[in-house]
């Protein structure tokens, strides 16, 4: 009685092992969203252990009337939904650089600044079991001070697609 009693935990416990999810080491791609006139970011993953992991993002921006660069590192928590799939949640921050030109009653100014930021980061992803990718959407919500169009409040929401090595 007592080997099938220990059987069975046995069994059961290796089914909960088997669906279980995995965080890649290293992953890295791109994160497409347009948070503040922020398009594109090469965003890197570091997986720390089974269930959380760190995202740094680095974001540019060249356009007619401003140009910027921006970093966020973010601490993620990640679940399993159901097989490839699970979601995420974090925390983070960053900091951005920006220069502004532009026109007002026929004369050029230009303002630049810097600014930090707290973030957070819930989304969800897949990862393709055939394939090292992940695809990825999210939201980003940011709160700081110093954004050049003068708003203490940035919402992005990004889709990801990462290479995991």
């Amino acid at each position: 009685m007592k080997r099938i009693i220990l059987s069975a935990i046995m069994l059961l416990g290796l089914a909960f092992t088997a669906q279980s999810q995995e965080i890649s080491k290293n992953a890295l791609g791109l994160r497409l969203g347009d948070n503040n006139g922020f398009g594109g970011e090469v965003s890197y993953q570091l997986g720390l252990n089974q269930k959380n992991r760190l995202e740094f993002d680095l974001g540019f921006r060249n356009s007619s009337d401003v140009d910027a660069i921006k970093a966020v590192a973010l601490y993620q928590w990640v679940w399993n939904i159901d097989g490839g799939f699970n979601w995420y949640a974090g925390v983070g921050g960053g900091i951005a650089a920006w220069d502004h030109d532009y026109y007002a009653n026929n004369n050029k100014f230009n303002d630049s600044g810097t600014y930090v930021f707290a973030a957070g980061d819930i989304g969800i992803e897949y990862r393709f079991s055939e394939a090292p990718i992940t695809l990825s959407l999210d939201a980003r919500p940011e709160v700081g001070s110093g954004y050049y169009d003068d708003d203490n409040f940035g919402f992005d929401v990004g889709l990801g697609v990462k290479f995991r090595f």
